[in-house]
This record gives C-alpha cells, structure tokens and sequence, in this order.
C-alpha cells in the first residue's frame, strides 16, 4: 500500500466495513452521568437506546482530540515506513481537524521523509466516511499520496451534505448552527432543512410544513442535484428514526438510482449534535454545491 487510510469515528462508517477496507479509526470521546465513553465497534451500539434516553432527558457532552493523540495514532503507520491519509470532520464545527494538523507536524519533525495528509471534509457522519471510502479505493489502486489526496479534495468539494432535525435544541445547543437567524422557532410542525456550507459550517438554509415533506424535500435536492449517480454510494444517516431512513432511500430509487446506499445509525458523538429524529443525506454534485441556497 501507498499510504494508510485513517479517519475518525465522526465518519459513521459501520464496523464490518472499517475492517473490510482496512482502515484505521481514532475514537472521539463522549461523556454523560460522569463517565467517559467511545464507540469504536457499531455493532455493539444500540442507537434506539441511546436516542431513546436523551429524549428523556440524558445530557451528552463531547470533547475534541488532543493533537499528541493524533500524533499518537499516526506514529505506527510513519514508524512502520507508510505515509498516512487522514479524513478528518469538518474544521467549520470541530477543532479536531487542526489539532490533526498540529499532531501531523509533531511527528513529521521526526520523521520529515514521510508525508501526512490531512483532508478536511467539511463534513460529518457519511459525508466523512464515503470520502474515506474513497481514498481506500485509491490506496488499493496503488495511487501516490499527493495525488490521492488532490482528488480527494476534489471530492470534497462536490459533497453535498443536506439533513433535517426534529429539534434545533441540540444544535444550538452545541453551537453547531451558524445562522440560527434563518430559523424563527419549531412552531406549527416547522422542519427546517440544513446543509454544510462551502466552510463546512452548518447552516439553515430552508423550512417546510411536517416530516413526511422534509423527507421529501431531502429526495428532492438529491434529484436536483446529483451527479452520476450510477457511479456513487450515497449516505444515509438516521438517529432513532429507521423507518424514515428507509422511505428517503426509497425515494432516491425512482428516479436516479445510485450505484449503492449506504445506511447507518448516526453514532453517539455526532448524533449528540444533532439529535433524535435527524436524518441526512450525502451525495456528489457538481464543484461548488456547497453553495447552492435553493429548493
């Protein structure tokens, strides 16, 4: 191999498939009745459960990884002579990706023949992992480390990440929602639809009568927008809400079937964030999606 592929739990990516891919995953930590927690195996996590006890109430917190824990994690793979690919979480909600940067740099003083790269997704959940997959797919391609790492970036770029949340608290909570100004309040079965912007930033950017609509409407821009979805996995991302996971990828089957569908529980540190009911899709589009602001 050319280089290892790292990522970080925040990709979602099912367990089975991380050993598969042989990838290396760094756990985020997070707490709740004063007890620290990661979720490294999601075979063993029951997200019903979870999302079950924090509409009851349980308070989740969640912190960012040290950059000598980083350096930690990739000092195996640049001692053992590969260079390293790390998909990281959107720098626009989370330090994590800088403090990748700063670890990278610790241990490169070391090691200066070796090459770590850091690739901001400007994503969560699936909108990291499918980018993770992807730089497996380059690795067993035998494809340099600049060079997988340049498309890479190019992928990033045309991820479209578009989700809806029964309630705005948990990201406001968490200070995760940028212009919480677009959104006057969760009255009269108002859902709001979000998407990361072109910073990797969580913004509001559109509103719509009940549930059942902002499924729709998540079909609807994946309609609008996708580009050759024959060649693409795309991400499907539910907390507590299976069912509604199942009409979305139900819905993107009518008209453009894409060449797989990827479905997962939203682990708890991003799922923390964002809440019971959230349900999100990801998928490729054209360079500079991240910008588009309409229905």
């Amino acid at each position: 191999m050319s280089f290892a592929v790292l990522t970080d739990t925040s990709g979602n990516l099912p367990s089975s498939l991380v050993r598969e891919r042989k990838l290396g995953v760094i756990p985020f930590p997070y707490f709740f009745e004063g007890k620290e927690h990661t979720c490294l195996d999601s075979e063993s996590f029951s997200g019903d459960d979870f999302y079950a006890r924090i509409k009851g109430g349980l308070a989740v917190t969640t912190s960012q990884i040290s950059p000598q824990q980083y350096s930690d994690f990739f000092r195996p793979y640049i001692e053992a002579g590969e260079d390293v690919i790390f998909v990281a979480m959107s720098s626009g909600i989370s330090g994590s990706c800088n403090s990748a940067r700063i670890g990278a740099v610790m241990l490169l003083e070391e090691y200066p023949a070796r090459r770590i790269e850091i690739i901001d997704t400007r994503g969560a959940s699936l909108g990291e992992g499918i980018i993770a997959l992807l730089a497996a797919d380059y690795r067993d391609q035998g494809m340099a480390t600049g060079e997988a790492a340049q498309l890479l970036n190019r992928h990033v770029e045309r991820m479209f990440n578009v989700f809806t949340v029964d309630d705005l608290m948990h990201l406001r909570r968490g200070g995760r929602l940028s212009n919480l100004a677009a959104i006057v309040g969760m009255v009269l079965n108002i859902k709001p639809i979000l998407k990361g912007n072109e910073e990797g930033k969580i913004v509001a950017f559109a509103k719509v009568r009940g549930r059942k609509k902002s499924i729709e409407t998540l079909a609807a821009q994946y309609d609008k927008l996708v580009a050759e979805p024959e060649r693409q996995i795309v991400g499907i991302a539910q907390a507590g809400c299976r069912q509604d996971a199942e009409l979305l990828a139900s819905l993107l089957k009518k008209n453009h079937p894409p060449k797989e569908i990827l479905v997962v529980e939203y682990e708890p540190v991003t799922g923390s964030h964002v809440g019971p009911g959230a349900l999100a899709l990801f998928f490729e589009s054209r360079p500079g999606v991240r910008s588009t602001d309409s229905i």
